[in-house]
């Protein structure tokens, strides 16, 4: 037992780190109500959470090797139970996004990449690929968890009561820090970059929010944008200087190298081609992941009408099969290798969203969408359950904590631009839709359909078609059958959107294949370098 009580405090850590993400994801709706707000509101709430921690983890990383891995450890669980305190207590969206997404983004940034080292200072060999996977299944279970008790919860009492438990868990972790084991000193004195973190955090932060605005600002042509560029939609002008904030960060990052200092983090180990091709199907699975969790509790609340807690019910399936295919995780490695389990995992993940395309309707297909459901948390427990020890084996010791920052920024960067980008195709795929649908039905007068085309130009919601057939009922200058009309085309045109945008992440997955190559080939845990 006093080999695997370590693991116990990771695996709670990461537990956590997961669990509110997902709680947020099936309280949407009723997050819209309590704040009087709209769902693109809380979408971009969701996206500054994994942002923060995306645009942060390598400074987190860094810090990490400045004052010792366990120290920042417990740092960052301060922070971020200071945050989940301020969320439990938030009166408006603004102070919820000040305590959720940037208070508790910051802590997991800390904590995170230290976890990450943690793990693989702890245990090594097959004890190292037991405690990923584990870990791995953990975030199944806080997957799991989220959207049933989070659904519960918001359903029958508080979403609020989630976070407050959050601050009794910090506690508790914090209370057995001490099985823990004495890790490392560090042995790096030399500062910390903040010009570089300033840099990345920038240009991470621009292109993200860029991609979130795509749907109001417009990729090309203006939309509803605060600004024009040259009469252009600023998006793509905030990609390409986010973009250039990022190439300035590696010029920057090079001459500091050069110079004898150290860097936020060395680019040498993007040559090391294991390693990035672990990073690069993270982000490509959390991609994927977040945009898929941003979708589905959107379908089933907004387009089905069901409550928080029976939506957590309907993703029961991927969660639990998502935790026991992670723990199975080391198990797998004595038939197959790496590359091979993690390719097996993509084409059932490819698979799984084909199927949910299917499944996705006017009228809810029970037992279609739960077995898309399961099948999708198979595809991901293969992924989950290989990938962190492939980033982490493939890296020396003194490299820990910086594979931890890429592997933790990966993640969140996926996270990021699935929830930013999935959401903004969703809207830009009922937009074009209901547009399309209403300007051919000859049932609808010109005068209606162009105000309508007006209204959806400048921004469309993804509301339930009730609300929309509320909003038409007040209008006395629309009659009764060309109101029937728009909301039956809005009704069909939100099936259209989440279609399009799960079939974005079929894309997303078959891409991912891409990038396998250079994954672990031999059978059993990865082993690190001397």
């Amino acid at each position: 037992m006093n080999t695997w009580k370590p693991l116990v405090v990771l695996g709670t850590a990461q537990f956590l780190m997961v669990l509110d993400a997902s709680v947020m994801n099936v309280s949407i709706s009723q997050l819209v109500a309590d704040f009087h707000t709209d769902v693109t509101t809380i979408q971009a709430v969701i996206t500054l959470y994994t942002l923060v921690m995306a645009a942060f983890m390598l400074t987190g990383g860094r810090i990490g090797d400045l004052i010792g891995r366990r120290r920042v450890f417990v740092i960052g669980l301060f922070v971020y139970g200071i945050g989940s305190g301020l969320t439990a207590l938030a009166p408006t969206v603004g102070v919820l996004a000040l305590g959720w997404s940037v208070i508790e983004g910051l802590g997991a940034a800390l904590v995170l990449p230290a976890l990450a080292a943690l793990v693989a200072g702890s245990y090594q060999g097959r004890e190292r690929a037991i405690a990923y996977g584990v870990v791995g299944g953990l975030a199944g279970a806080g997957i799991a968890v989220g959207p049933l008790l989070g659904g519960w919860v918001t359903t029958y009492l508080t979403w609020r009561l989630v976070f407050a438990g959050e601050v009794v868990l910090v506690v508790a972790i914090l209370a057995v820090m001490r099985w823990i084991p004495p890790q490392p000193a560090p042995t790096e004195r030399s500062g910390l970059d903040v010009f570089g973190a300033a840099l990345s955090a920038a240009g991470l932060a621009l292109v993200v929010l860029a991609v979130l605005q795509s749907g109001t600002w417009g990729w090309v042509q203006p939309r509803n944008p605060p600004f024009t560029v040259l009469g252009f939609a600023p998006t793509l002008f905030a990609i390409g200087l986010g973009a250039a904030l990022l190439y300035a960060f590696c010029v920057h990052e090079r001459h500091r190298e050069r110079s004898g200092g150290t860097p936020l983090v060395s680019l040498d180990l993007f040559g090391n081609r294991p390693l990035r091709a672990g990073l690069v199907t993270l982000f490509n699975q959390n991609t994927v992941l977040l945009g898929l969790f941003f979708v589905i509790p959107l379908y089933l609340q907004v387009v089905q009408g069901l409550d928080a807690f029976r939506t957590g019910l309907r993703l029961l399936p991927v969660s639990v099969a998502m935790l026991v295919t992670s723990m199975c995780g080391s198990l797998l490695l004595r038939f197959a290798s790496t590359r091979t389990i993690v390719r097996l995992g993509l084409l059932v993940l490819l698979a799984a969203t084909l199927w949910l395309i299917t499944a996705i309707g006017p009228e809810l297909k029970g037992g279609s969408f739960a077995g898309a459901m399961a099948l999708l948390g198979i595809g991901l427990g293969m992924l989950a359950s290989q990938l962190g020890n492939t980033v982490q084996s493939s890296v020396r010791t003194a490299e820990r904590s910086e594979a931890g920052g890429l592997q933790y920024t990966a993640q969140n960067l996926g996270s990021s631009l699935g929830t930013a980008l999935i959401g903004a195709l969703l809207v830009g795929a009922l937009a074009a839709s209901v547009t399309t649908r209403i300007e051919s039905d000859p049932r609808v007068s010109a005068a209606v359909a162009q105000e309508t085309a007006t209204h959806v130009e400048a921004g469309v919601s993804f509301v339930p078609a009730d609300q929309v057939a509320t909003a038409l009922a007040a209008r006395p200058d629309v009659p009764p059958q060309e109101a029937e009309a728009i909301v039956g085309h809005y009704r069909d045109a939100q099936i259209q959107g989440l279609r399009s945008a799960v079939l974005a992440c079929t894309v997303i997955t078959a891409g991912a294949l891409l990038f396998t190559r250079h994954l672990p080939t031999a059978r059993g845990a990865p082993r690190p370098p001397d």
